[in-house]
């Protein structure tokens, strides 16, 4: 998963794909922290994709650097904890201008089932599971 968390993060940018009802929704993210040994992102609770995630968890990630790019695909899974939300706010401080650990918009997600794809014209397709 070491891998899949540095792609990300030197990416900085990837594209978070959830469902609204029978439309894909696709919309930039920079969030991608590892905490207790799991892939978290976070978002706000007022969010349309807060509520695109609670009614359908499956989703997709996708970043693109240097000619290669990476997919995750797993659920997401909503983790209540301070301990985890303090854990992503501190990886990021600049969202501590928007959120708080306590606010009562701030939430983070933990991938379950996460199937990781790094892609490439140049070499074959490499799968990582965690």
């Amino acid at each position: 998963m070491q891998r899949v968390i540095d792609f990300l993060k030197d990416a900085e940018t990837y594209y978070l794909a959830t469902a609204d009802g029978d439309q894909p929704r696709v919309r930039p993210f920079g969030t991608a922290h590892v905490f207790e040994g799991k892939l978290y992102i976070q978002t706000g609770k007022v969010k349309d994709v807060s509520k695109q995630i609670h009614a359908n968890p499956k989703v997709e990630i996708c970043a693109f650097k240097n000619g290669e790019w990476l997919r995750v695909a797993g659920t997401l899974v909503e983790d209540e904890r301070l301990e985890a939300k303090e854990s992503m706010l501190d990886a990021y401080p600049a969202l501590k201008n928007m959120y708080s650990a306590d606010d009562g918009n701030t939430e983070v997600f933990y991938f379950k089932d996460a199937t990781a794809t790094f892609s490439s014209f140049t070499h074959e397709p490499e799968v990582v599971t965690f």
